[in-house]
């Protein structure tokens, strides 16, 4: 009887899913990145030097991660004074009105060794669409200089910015587009393991 107990308690501890571990989003060594094709001939890159949120993740599968981040719309950089201001203007993101992006996951599945894709709600601009990102990751764990717990991932999708009311361009008379419409992204981002309550 005692045996059979034994054998019942270590197989229920084996079908038991592991708890959930929630890490923070490091916002000083995190940072999502754009690019856009400008006047079809070049590439204008940028990114937003504010990226906040947690992520939950068991440390085993990965359809258990569950994402929640929220991006500083009014930290938007591209190097170029004039240009910083006219994105946060009303013709592009309207920072005054809508200073944040946020992502919230949805779904989680595996597509190949350390490869997966999330699934989730972008909202930009008071806009919500779902799309899907392209993960690298997590990487194993490694403990920072102060004893800390961090894993890092890159996320890459790529959007339609016309689907966010982020609509202004020009036409050129040649053909083409001042900005194009798509809108590739790329997120690093480096997590710290949240401490056991």
């Amino acid at each position: 009887m005692k045996r059979s107990l034994l054998a019942l308690a270590a197989a229920l501890a084996v079908a038991a899913p592991a708890a959930a571990q929630t890490w923070d989003i490091d916002t000083a060594h995190s940072s999502a990145q754009f690019s856009v094709k400008h006047l079809m001939v070049s590439t204008v890159r940028g990114d937003f030097g504010k990226t906040t949120g947690t992520i939950e993740f068991d440390g085993k599968n990965v359809s258990s991660i569950k994402v929640n981040a929220t991006i500083d719309a009014t930290s938007i950089n591209t190097r170029n004074e004039g240009r910083d201001k006219h994105l946060k203007s009303a013709d592009f993101f309207d920072v005054e009105k809508f200073p944040t992006i946020t992502f919230t996951s949805k779904s989680v599945a595996a597509a190949g060794a350390g490869k997966f894709k999330v699934t989730g709600d972008l909202t930009m601009r008071g806009v919500t669409k779902q799309v899907v990102l392209d993960v690298d990751g997590p990487s194993a764990e490694i403990k920072g200089t102060r004893g800390e717990t961090r894993i890092g991932a890159t996320a890459t999708t790529t959007i339609n910015r016309q689907d966010f009311g982020v609509s202004w361009s020009r036409a050129l008379d040649g053909g083409g587009v001042v900005v194009s419409d798509q809108v590739q992204i790329t997120i690093d981002l480096e997590l710290i393991k949240k401490a056991a309550a």
